[in-house]
């Protein structure tokens, strides 16, 4: 049984960092491409930051970019996004997933076959 386990939300002030896990099992981490989306209350999920089973190539919504981080630990089974000069509009309830995506689908939430729990992230001014 895959699981993806996200952790590591919480509430902080803007300008502050967290950094997110997604702890996987029950799959193959190295062939999988894992990403990170989001969703505001009454806003649609969005893409933001991925990072391709092979090679470790990251692609970043332009929102985010210079500011988020993602990679991966293969040997932890486990991807990671830190989350640099957090905004309130970063905040909104985070997933990870993870799918053999090419990557012109990478930033498609369709792609994706598994999914983490999500995460809450909130930012305040």
């Amino acid at each position: 049984q895959v699981q993806l386990v996200e952790s590591g939300g919480g509430m902080v002030q803007v300008g502050e960092t967290l950094r997110l896990s997604c702890a996987a099992s029950g799959l193959t981490f190295s062939s999988y491409s894992v990403a990170w989306f989001r969703q505001a209350p009454g806003k649609e999920r969005e893409f933001v930051a991925g990072i391709k089973a092979s090679g470790g190539h990251t692609y970043y919504a332009d929102s985010v970019k210079d500011r988020f981080t993602a990679s991966r630990d293969g040997g932890k089974k486990t991807a990671y996004l830190q989350m640099n000069s957090l905004k309130p509009e970063d905040t909104a309830v985070y997933f990870c997933a993870a799918g053999r995506v090419i990557t012109s689908s990478l930033r498609s939430a369709s792609a994706y076959t598994y999914w983490g729990q999500g995460t809450q992230v909130t930012v305040s001014s």
